[in-house]
């Protein structure tokens, strides 16, 4: 992708612009905000990915969290197992949660283990059969795969050697750094690269076996001593790389990609390596991420470096050769890196970009503006603005809907590594009017009252 790899940085007059943007945002987070949570990294982190939750507790919820460390070479990069407390809805006080240093590292983030990756870690993805397991895109051809419980910890010095991958798959022929998704049925891993092909595997013959292999990483094993899986499947129909891939919430056969030359694919297994449905002109610029809606499977998302969020139903993909999306998403004034859908409400969605925000939308809200003059983008909730420089990756919580974690690559803007936070914006934004209105009522006469003095 041409424009991760970008400073996304327009100089000082862009550094004030975030810096306001960011005082302005700091001072509303009592008010817009049940928690958050805001954990200062070390290095770069390009993926973010929620775990198996763990415990849960009378006010707060353990649960995993992975994370990669993109180093500067003086120490190995990393995958990052961590344990993170999750404060449950309405229980955290709001000036508890104005009381962050965003220099920080937070006392609700700690890290668990560390796996030292063969290379940068650009992309993780959870096994929805087992969240223990997880893949991984490098700077490399290959896909690897891990049981992360049964890794060993490792202190990553320089010098130390790489930890052993569970499983490796192989089927490339140039670099995949970003497109990686996992099955929700069964163990299947699509992958996309830059020699424009989608590879596709399955690792089912091998998952029962990852927790009883011995682990005896040390300076004698080799990265190539791995078990190693060949594609099932090879898949040809893009003229550039391939940026994302989805499988069909319903379906292990049937999966979508997007790539750098603008369109968005639609493929099934069964019916052999060609497409079915190719969109030429999805967007006007390179594609950069799609999701396919868990609980509506007809939508489909794309984010592009357009700027823009494209919302596309699959029975109606074209119209004249060229996409035609049911609505144009327009918020962010940079490239989207990545969108996915809330696991919990089907018409809820996040996108993050980098211009530093990650927006939340309502598509059932298109249509609903606030005033015949309103300059609200159709469909926007929520703007988190927490971030000083470009969002790379978001997840949302499926333990807990509308929690979501984020992270950012700072470097440009800061100087530092990394953002981490997990937040959550409060429910009066997002519950039913009527709802909402009644539980304020119970508050009028002291808000009158306040207000009179």
């Amino acid at each position: 992708m041409k424009e991760r790899d970008a400073a996304g940085n327009g100089g000082g007059v862009r550094l004030s612009s975030v810096d306001h943007r960011y005082s302005q945002w700091k001072f509303l987070v009592p008010i817009l905000y049940d928690w958050f949570a805001n954990h200062n990294l070390v290095w770069p982190s390009l993926s973010c990915r929620w775990g198996p939750q763990l415990e849960q507790a009378t006010y707060k919820n353990r649960q995993r969290l992975y994370l990669s460390e993109q180093t500067d070479g003086s120490v190995p990069n990393t995958l990052v197992i961590a344990n993170c407390e999750i404060v449950k809805p309405r229980v955290a006080a709001a000036e508890h949660i104005s009381q962050f240093n965003e220099e920080a590292r937070s006392p609700y983030v700690r890290k668990f283990k560390t796996i030292i990756h063969p290379g940068e870690v650009n992309r993780i993805r959870e096994l929805p059969q087992n969240n223990n397991i997880v893949a991984t895109h490098t700077d490399s051809p290959d896909v690897l795969i891990w049981d992360v419980e049964s890794q060993p910890d490792r202190h990553a010095v320089l010098g130390a050697a790489v930890s052993r991958p569970d499983l490796i798959l192989t089927g490339h022929q140039e670099n995949a750094e970003f497109a990686l998704a996992m099955c929700r049925s069964e163990p299947l891993v699509l992958s996309g690269g830059k020699d424009k092909s989608i590879v596709f595997w399955n690792i089912h013959d091998h998952i029962s076996t990852l927790a009883t292999q011995p682990k005896t990483d040390g300076p004698g094993d080799k990265h190539n001593e791995s078990p190693v899986i060949q594609a099932r499947g090879v898949f040809h129909g893009h003229d550039d790389t391939v940026e994302d891939v989805q499988f069909c919430p319903s379906s292990a056969q049937e999966f979508c990609s997007v790539g750098d030359d603008s369109c968005l694919i639609l493929w099934d297994a069964r019916t052999g390596s060609s497409p079915v449905v190719k969109v030429e002109k999805a967007h006007n610029a390179d594609l950069h991420c799609v999701d396919w809606n868990p609980i509506d499977e007809n939508l489909l998302l794309t984010g592009s470096a357009d700027n823009t969020i494209r919302l596309f139903d699959r029975r109606n993909l074209t119209a004249n050769g060229v996409g035609s999306p049911i609505h144009i998403f327009e918020n962010h004034n940079a490239a989207v890196l990545c969108v996915q859908w809330s696991p919990d409400k089907s018409s809820v969605f996040g996108s993050s970009a980098e211009d530093g925000v990650l927006n939340i939308w309502d598509h059932n809200k298109i249509g609903e503006l606030s005033g015949p003059s309103s300059k609200t983008a159709q469909g926007l909730l929520f703007r988190h603005s927490g971030h000083r420089d470009k969002v790379v990756d978001f997840h949302w919580n499926a333990h807990d809907p509308w929690t979501i974690v984020s992270v950012s690559d700072d470097d440009e803007s800061t100087g530092g590594g990394g953002t981490l936070q997990i937040w959550r914006m409060i429910d009066l934004i997002y519950r039913p009017q009527q709802e909402v209105i009644t539980e304020l009522d119970k508050f009028k006469s002291h808000i009158l009252t306040c207000s009179s003095e």
